[in-house]
């Protein structure tokens, strides 16, 4: 009925049929069984409503009854649990006391069998501890001697020298003591048979036998880097070939560095730079020397390059005139891997002798100087394993033929 009365149109129609309006009457009669109608809706929704409430509300209260008694066998279950718990704490505590009567009452133990006196110890076994502490020494020590081995860098023996760069080994000459070492010829002119002596002799003897049609008269020294012996080689080798009765001519190709005036202490201004540029003659550069039996061409200082001056046509014709006056020709060289004059010379030389310091030089070094004098066409005509020492060799195992003749010589 409120709707009805606050419904505009109603109203509308009302008015019209007080004021006798034509169809007005119809028009109320519309509109008011339109909200007749409506209403009658609405009270069939809420009624659906309600039904729907109840329902719930019966679902609710029939949930709250069904959990009332799940909570009353709930309390049930605990008050049984809790019986149960004390039940067993009882027995529990009943067994301990049982446990411990018995204990009281019976042995710790009893005797099973009667014991045995062992023949033999069971511990510690000797034998096989003294067994395994063998293989066990044994392969430590393999391993240490593999692993130096395999760390190993340098050369220690002949065979390996040659093995590994291709080239024979003409010579193997041992470590000089420090004291004699610029002293060097009269150590070993006073100790002929030492073994330093003999091993120059077999330098020099496999040096002629590697060609003996021809015998080489032009002879180079050379090595990879400084201080492998190249220089005291050139210098004992020049004094060997002079005690056959040989002419001989040794010529400081090193023009850096100028050390030979160290081992004789000749007091020369002049070498064969002013030889060579014509400023004095041959005669008043060379000098001879009494405990090398032999002639010697110091080096000067040089302002050019000095390689540029070996590959020279006038060096190379001053080495062909020293061809006509000389039986042998030693020119001792700068390393080969430190400056190009090695390679240089070396075209105009009948034979190279190229030194490596025993255990010292490494194998990428010589390789690479050997390569580098290979690439010219320089002919190698062998090795020489220099400053061996002796007593380190036999240390590690190895044993050059050479050098294990020091016995024989010294008797």
């Amino acid at each position: 009925f409120v709707e009805a009365a606050n419904d505009i149109a109603l109203n509308q129609a009302y008015r019209r049929l007080e004021d006798g309006s034509v169809g007005a009457e119809t028009a109320f009669d519309t509109r008011a069984d339109a909200l007749i109608a409506r209403a009658e809706l609405e009270a069939t929704r809420a009624s659906s409503q309600l039904n729907a409430i109840e329902s719930s509300i019966t679902e609710v209260s029939t949930r709250i009854d069904n959990q009332s008694e799940e909570l009353v066998k709930l309390e049930q279950l605990e008050r049984e649990v809790e019986a149960s718990r004390l039940l067993y704490e009882a027995f529990l505590s009943r067994l301990k006391e049982t446990s411990i009567q018995q204990g009281i009452q019976q042995a710790d133990s009893r005797v099973l069998s009667r014991a045995v006196v062992p023949l033999v110890p069971s511990a510690p076994r000797k034998s096989r501890i003294s067994a395994l502490s063998l293989i066990l020494g044994l392969m430590a020590g393999s391993g240490v001697v593999l692993l130096r081995e395999m760390a190993q860098n340098t050369f220690r023996t002949s065979e390996d020298l040659e093995h590994k760069t291709g080239y024979s080994v003409l010579g193997q000459i041992p470590k000089i003591p420090a004291k004699h070492r610029k002293n060097v010829l009269e150590y070993i002119t006073q100790k002929p048979n030492s073994v330093a002596a003999e091993s120059v002799r077999n330098l020099r003897t496999s040096l002629l036998l590697a060609n003996l049609d021809t015998p080489p008269k032009v002879i180079m020294s050379t090595s990879s880097v400084p201080g492998e012996g190249k220089t005291t080689q050139s210098i004992t080798l020049a004094q060997n070939f002079a005690g056959l009765g040989a002419k001989v001519l040794l010529i400081e190709g090193d023009l850096r560095r100028r050390v030979l005036d160290e081992y004789f202490g000749h007091d020369q201004k002049h070498g064969f730079l002013s030889v060579i540029s014509g400023d004095i003659p041959l005669e008043e550069a060379i000098v001879h020397d009494a405990a090398l039996q032999a002639d010697i061409l110091y080096g000067e200082p040089i302002k050019i390059n000095a390689a540029d001056l070996f590959s020279s046509n006038t060096f190379a014709e001053f080495i062909k005139g020293l061809r006509e006056q000389y039986d042998h020709i030693i020119i001792d060289t700068p390393p080969v891997l430190a400056v190009p004059d090695a390679r240089v010379i070396g075209q105009l030389v009948d034979a190279v002798i190229y030194t490596v310091k025993w255990d010292s030089t490494p194998h990428r070094q010589v390789l690479d100087g050997l390569k580098s004098l290979d690439r010219v066409n320089v002919r190698i005509s062998g090795l020489v394993l220099s400053q061996i020492d002796g007593s380190k060799l036999k240390r590690y195992g190895y044993s050059d033929s050479s050098i294990d003749y020091s016995a024989y010589h010294q008797n």
